[in-house]
């Protein structure tokens, strides 16, 4: 890997985990220390970041969980679509999973009008607002707390999933591909992520066009899983045929 890739690939950790410990990011990308300690230097000029004792954390964070926003990382117009989209599938009732991350963040400005669902989330932010409804019945996946994305994640929480099963699954990713499938910036969400999918009759894959072929640290696999892709317009008619051809509804928000 070279070393502009590198230093993408530990900032998109940074952004997904909040922080991060030297000796974790040597063993990760199997380099030096030495090596790992120049690329965090030269992300701290960036202002992205700031170094500490024994590894690094991302700026801004207790600004963040306090008011319980997420940071933009861009697409607002077109998550927004896929949110607005995505909230259509649900009914009265329903008993859904909803991950955590901005797309699915922009689903439930849309779900106000819908009660007694029953809603299992590993994100503070969702399980907040959406239980402030009284009908609503939410679990919370437990374990460690990222606060870039205001949720919880590791192998702590897969013990609600034992058993569990729920009709919709609204499932975020960091990058999609045919080949490598649903993959993901940090390999600390692959377990919930495989759990919830496992859950699910129906898997609704929430994803921008940016994150189509778009291939991350950490894969998932699962294309055969999903059965809906929600994306804008901004994807290319024929690679959407080749979605489909796969055997995966592409809706174009």
């Amino acid at each position: 890997m070279f070393q502009d890739q590198r230093r993408e690939k530990i900032l998109q950790l940074l952004q997904e985990n909040g922080s991060c410990r030297v000796q974790e990011l040597k063993e990760l990308f199997s380099v030096s220390e030495p090596t790992i300690r120049a690329d965090l230097e030269s992300l701290e000029k960036t202002g992205l970041i700031t170094r500490q004792h024994g590894g690094a954390f991302i700026n801004n964070l207790s600004s963040q969980a306090v008011s319980l926003n997420l940071p933009s990382r861009g697409k607002e117009e077109q998550k927004a679509r896929i949110g607005r989209k995505a909230a259509s599938y649900v009914g009265n009732g329903d008993n859904i999973i909803l991950d955590s991350g901005t797309t699915v963040t922009e689903m439930i400005q849309h779900l106000g009008d819908r009660t007694n669902l029953t809603i299992v989330t590993n994100a503070l932010n969702i399980a907040l607002h959406l239980g402030m409804e009284p009908t609503n019945h939410v679990l919370v996946v437990g374990g460690e707390f990222k606060p870039p994305t205001l949720s919880l994640t590791g192998e702590k929480g897969l013990s609600l999933f034992e058993n569990l099963y729920v009709e919709k699954l609204f499932l975020a990713t960091g990058g999609f591909s045919l080949d490598a499938g649903l993959t993901y910036p940090s390999f600390s969400d692959i377990a919930l992520k495989r759990a919830m999918i496992a859950s699910a009759k129906t898997v609704y894959l929430l994803a921008d066009s940016s994150k189509l072929e778009r291939i991350q640290f950490a894969s998932l696999g699962c294309v055969d899983k999903i059965k809906y892709l929600l994306t804008d317009d901004g994807i290319d008619p024929e690679y959407a045929k080749k979605l489909r051809a796969a055997g995966i509804t592409v809706v174009i928000c």
